[in-house]
């Protein structure tokens, strides 16, 4: 049902899903999502970051992300993904992991 789209569509689509995972774990992590024109049509480069610290960069292809976004193992599989990358930036700096 959510398969396939235009390099722009799926972006915005990986974005909005990594965003709703990243914030799940803390409501100041943001996405930096990287499809410029070196990667435009074949990948994204999705970061996470948190008071100026990033993490690594996660490399996506287009027609991976494309393929599989309406596949609920690999949308469960980037989700834990990214909340892991989420909580590595929170034990990094322990004053922001949130309680209970």
């Amino acid at each position: 049902m959510f398969s396939g789209g235009s390099y722009d569509d799926v972006a915005r689509w990986l974005l909005n899903f990594v965003i709703s995972h990243a914030k799940r774990e803390h409501p100041r992590i943001e996405v930096v999502l990287d499809a410029r024109r070196a990667r435009e049509g074949r990948s994204y480069g999705v970061r996470l970051s948190l008071d100026g610290r990033l993490t690594p960069t996660v490399e996506l292809d287009y027609s991976d992300v494309a393929a599989n976004r309406g596949a609920l193992a690999w949308c469960a599989a980037l989700a834990r993904r990214t909340r892991e990358q989420a909580r590595a930036l929170l034990v990094a700096d322990p004053s922001h992991v949130q309680a209970g």
